[in-house]
């Protein structure tokens, strides 16, 4: 993933104006920073609920700007992307992150009810999605847990809970956010972050690719923008470069990519003078376990792979990128035929990033027998190589084989994951309920070996994105000098410490055949699915359900999910 451009920070300098403005509005932050501090858990309650209400207010246009700015028709069936990872998104981490902190002016820890349990190792598990009746409803048959790191105890995750928003004393100061260009709820969720979590007051840099939603953004943020505790501003890497060296910054948050990352954190008397955290991209597997599947299976589970690489023209951090088949799979062909048709049936659309041409041209170059579909805008490639080790960030797939089944296949293709892809941010994994109960506690024990921040069994990770009480980011273990997905997590509602990585669970099956065949799910073909010919109604229907809670109209849209 890219933001700004690479430049090392000394060679790039705005003008004088531009100068000044970002220096008076760090100035603004510096003040607002005591008053944050000083604001009780109940008052900042209060606050997010303003801006809940300002995030309701521009939804529509904020959904409509971002789909053009991709070359989507706002009608589009695919324009419901820019619904729920833009509104929907962060209308469930304000909810979230509300309850948090009215369990704190209450003298509660954010887990107080929260079910906790046991994993692998004696990891303590917390049970962080669904917690209301509306992600049950809304997301049927999809959960997510957070691991704690081996050791942490459910007293101490109880106690610990809250981080800056629980002693915010004990916090402060201005960090700068470089937002992602690639989708329109990160910057915001990244904005959230620091100042519930860590406690500072933030200033936004936009990407360039997002300028056209700026308005969107500071009246989103009205409410935090008056009173001094959020500023935004846009430009391109002069801009970005000097705020990340201006001493008015305390801390430097950055999603984008390992090589804009190692221009910001420069070497020698350029070093980065604070800290940085960061989310970077990487490889991401889709692991799948051969079975017994039938053609529905193999339909439907083809079409959650292309979702996985195709979702926003394959620009995203954490789409799949290389799929790990069994070559003793004796369903192997069959999957790989109908994956093909999964990429040629999905809606042609524009290939829209920065540079992703020249991406294409590469894997043309280095893939000469790659399967091409909708006029050569997409890929599916054969074979290791580079496709495992380079985030195209382009809808480009790989497909490796390797030895075994059951068991042997899990293993190898975990080991394949940790030391031959690069990047730890997430990992999927798709399993039928019949070879799921054979291998039974072996199978929790195999995902505990994936070095992965988010782990989706039969779901996309971009479901533990989307869910705001689980933790996005890559697995422990990044520093300034190695970080190939990133330091640190983001949006983590329930405000927990000592996070080892994010599971999330979904059904294979969607319904009705889910009823009595594993997982059980009300949902028919997810709307977040490529395929989805009602994906844009229903992605909005759940956002404006979210908005204001009306049953009427949810109900209407759960009649139009039934017609993807």
């Amino acid at each position: 993933m890219t933001t700004t451009s690479p430049a090392t920070p000394r060679d790039l300098s705005p003008d004088a104006d531009t100068r000044a403005a970002l220096d008076a509005a760090l100035a603004r932050l510096r003040t607002g920073s005591a008053d944050w501090r000083a604001l009780p858990a109940a008052a900042r309650r209060d606050l997010l609920r303003e801006v809940r209400a300002a995030v309701g207010a521009v939804a529509a246009e904020w959904a409509r700007v971002a789909a053009e700015s991709k070359g989507l028709d706002p009608r589009h069936p695919l324009a419901g992307e820019e619904w729920l990872a833009g509104p929907y998104a962060a209308l469930v981490a304000l909810d979230a992150y509300a309850a948090s902190l009215d369990a704190l002016a209450r003298g509660r820890s954010p887990l107080a009810g929260v079910r906790l349990g046991t994993g692998p190792g004696g990891r303590t598990v917390v049970h962080s999605s669904p917690l209301n009746a509306s992600d049950r409803l809304l997301l049927s048959g999809y959960t997510a847990e957070v691991w704690l790191q081996p050791g942490v105890t459910p007293h101490e995750a109880r106690d610990a809970a809250g981080l800056a928003s629980r002693h915010p004393h004990r916090a402060g100061g201005v960090g700068l956010v470089l937002g992602a260009g690639n989708v329109t709820s990160i910057p915001f969720l990244d904005v959230l972050y620091e100042l519930l979590a860590e406690g500072r007051v933030a200033l936004l840099k936009v990407n360039p690719t997002q300028d056209a939603l700026v308005p969107v953004f500071e009246r989103a943020f009205a409410p935090l923008i008056r009173a001094g505790l959020v500023a935004v501003a846009s430009g391109g890497g002069d801009v970005g470069a000097y705020l990340t060296r201006h001493p008015g910054i305390d801390h430097v948050h950055i999603t984008g990519s390992e090589t804009t990352f190692r221009a910001i954190v420069g070497t020698g008397e350029d070093r980065l003078r604070v800290p940085i955290t960061a989310e970077l991209g990487g490889v991401s597997p889709i692991i799948v376990v051969p079975g017994r599947w039938s053609k529905a299976d193999l339909r439907f589970q083809a079409e959650h792979v292309a979702t996985m690489r195709l979702h926003n023209s394959g620009h995203n951090c954490i789409a799949g990128q290389v799929v790990l088949l069994s070559r003793d799979w004796d369903q192997r062909e069959e999957f790989v035929r109908e994956l093909h048709r999964a990429f040629g049936r999905t809606p042609q659309r524009p290939v829209w990033y920065p540079n992703a041409a020249d991406r294409l041209q590469r894997v043309r170059d280095v893939y000469p027998d790659a399967a091409w579909f909708a006029g050569d805008t997409r890929a599916i490639a054969a074979g290791g190589g580079e496709i495992e080790t380079t985030e195209y960030f382009a809808p480009v797939l790989g497909v490796i084989d390797l030895p075994g089944t059951g068991a042997a296949f899990l293993d190898a293709a975990i080991a394949h994951a940790n030391d031959r892809l690069t990047g730890t941010l997430g990992a999927n994994v798709l399993i039928d309920p019949a070879t799921l109960r054979d291998l039974g506690p072996g199978f929790e024990d195999a995902l505990a070996r994936l070095r992965h921040g988010t782990v989706a069994v039969n779901a996309w990770t971009a479901f533990g994105f989307l869910t705001p009480t689980a933790t996005w980011g890559a697995y422990p273990g990044g520093t300034i000098d190695d970080a190939p997905s990133g330091i640190g997590v983001v949006h983590n509602a329930l405000l927990l410490d000592g996070v080892e990585r994010t599971v999330v669970r979904g059904p294979f099956r969607p319904f009705p055949r889910s009823l009595g065949r594993g997982r059980f799910s009300a949902l028919p073909k997810p709307p977040w699915f490529v395929t989805s010919r009602t994906g844009r109604a229903v992605s909005e229907g759940f956002a404006r359900f979210r908005m204001d809670g009306r049953v009427g109209p949810l109900l209407l849209t759960l009649v139009r999910a039934f017609g993807a």
